[in-house]
């Protein structure tokens, strides 16, 4: 006589294909991943697949500060994972490779947006590990996912992505999520300042922000979860997060879903990869701070700037013929987004859905932003954080897009 029931996930594919078309805010689900083979990628196996491939490792300072600490601001190395394991150990005499110049006490470690694809293209059968079709998306895999290893306190700066929404699973340790919604853009402080495409990144520190540089963040309302292995996040489009790793080792999976709104994000990322490239280059040698992200390999052309526009025009122009993604499918289009019912009262939120909940906002203290009447020159990258502002960029955007309507030929 068996004495195991099956194990029934909370949510068929079809109803959580469903409620992620549908939910307009972060949330957890609950019960859904057991079983799955990647939930065994913990640290030290990875180490054992991976032998002594080199896998690059971003470092950052243990270090309070008001400021994020972008990527541009990091050191990098390329060590093994068992190079990377002895550092973190900590024992005196192991091989810990290009690990020797940072002190453990010193220094975070955070093996970052590793393509799955890439990183295990020697065991392609990994890919299947992992079975994003729980959630709906037939034939998504490993393949099309990103690998995250980190020790603790390895953050990403706040930002929000570009295109489509994200699907996270936790596999190893914590991690906790800051997470605000698209209409507190303005309080964040916006910047493509470090430049990597399909990433807006906040000038804010959300932990220790400093509210003389930035009172507007005082209104902004954070979203607040500690993601726990085998818990999978749903990051909805658009929403800036900031994320940090609790334990001594974290390991989390995630897939970013397109959707169909991508179209016209690609028309506005190409326009700012023109203008960013065209200023800098024009810039001059004098520009001492790093402001291409490491994760950008080089600027392009303003004649490949150009064809990337174009190109982006004329995939807008065909979006009517390409299958329909997940938001065309399953989502409601809110004329106005609240967040006071953000979304639709038939999501079964419950033990095995939690909405990701939101911080209550502080109290006011009476504390003003300084003035000041010292005049202040403006700078090549305040003149980039103007030009490319996401409202400025979307407005650029609509009128290339009313302009290639009345010329086809564009």
């Amino acid at each position: 006589m068996a004495t195991g029931a099956k194990h029934v996930p909370a949510f068929s594919p079809e109803e959580a294909h469903k409620i992620v078309g549908r939910l307009q805010q972060p949330a957890v689900f609950l019960n859904m991943t057991h079983g799955w083979p990647v939930l065994g990628w913990t640290a030290e196996n990875l180490r054992r697949h991976l032998g002594d491939r080199a896998v690059r490792f971003r470092l950052g300072r243990k270090e309070e500060t008001n400021m994020p600490q972008f990527e541009t601001q990091c050191c990098y190395v390329e060590a093994s994972m068992c190079q990377f394991l002895s550092w973190l150990k900590g024992e005196a005499g192991d091989d810990v490779g290009s690990f020797c110049d940072y002190p453990r006490s010193q220094f975070w470690a955070y093996a970052d947006y590793k393509y799955i694809a890439r990183m295990f293209a020697h065991q392609p059968d990994m890919f299947e590990d992992i079975k994003w079709e729980a959630f709906g998306f037939e034939g998504r895999n490993g393949k099309e996912s990103t690998l995250w290893i980190g020790t603790e306190g390895a953050n990403t700066p706040c930002h929000l992505d570009s295109y489509g929404c994200n699907l996270v699973l936790q596999v190893q340790g914590r991690k906790r999520w800051y997470l605000f919604p698209p209409e507190d853009t303005s309080k964040l402080y916006p910047s493509r300042i470090p430049y990597e495409e399909s990433s807006v990144f906040s000038r804010v520190n959300v932990l220790r922000p400093d509210l003389a540089r930035f009172p507007a963040f005082r209104h902004a309302g954070a979203h607040v979860v500690t993601l726990l292995p085998g818990q999978v996040l749903f990051v909805p489009r658009h929403w800036w997060h900031y994320v940090e790793s609790l334990d001594a080792l974290t390991v989390s999976v995630n897939s970013w879903i397109e959707m169909d709104d991508d179209h016209v994000v690609r028309v506005g990322e190409a326009v700012t990869r023109t203008v960013m490239c065209a200023v800098k280059s024009a810039q001059g040698d004098d520009d001492a701070v790093p402001w291409l992200n490491p994760t950008e390999e080089s600027m392009t052309s303003h004649n490949d700037n150009m064809r990337y526009i174009n190109l982006a025009l004329r995939a807008c122009a065909q979006q009517q013929k390409t299958k329909p993604t997940l938001e065309a499918k399953d989502a409601p289009r809110p004329n106005k987004r609240d967040l006071a019912d953000r979304t639709p009262s038939d999501v079964p939120f419950g033990p095995s859905l939690l909405p990701v909940p939101r911080l209550p906002r502080p109290r006011k203290d009476g504390a003003v932003a300084p003035s000041t009447t010292d005049e202040v020159s403006v700078g090549t990258d305040d003149l980039l954080e103007c030009l490319l502002h996401p409202d400025v960029v979307a407005i650029v955007t609509q009128l290339l897009l009313d302009k290639q309507r009345m010329s086809p030929s564009l």
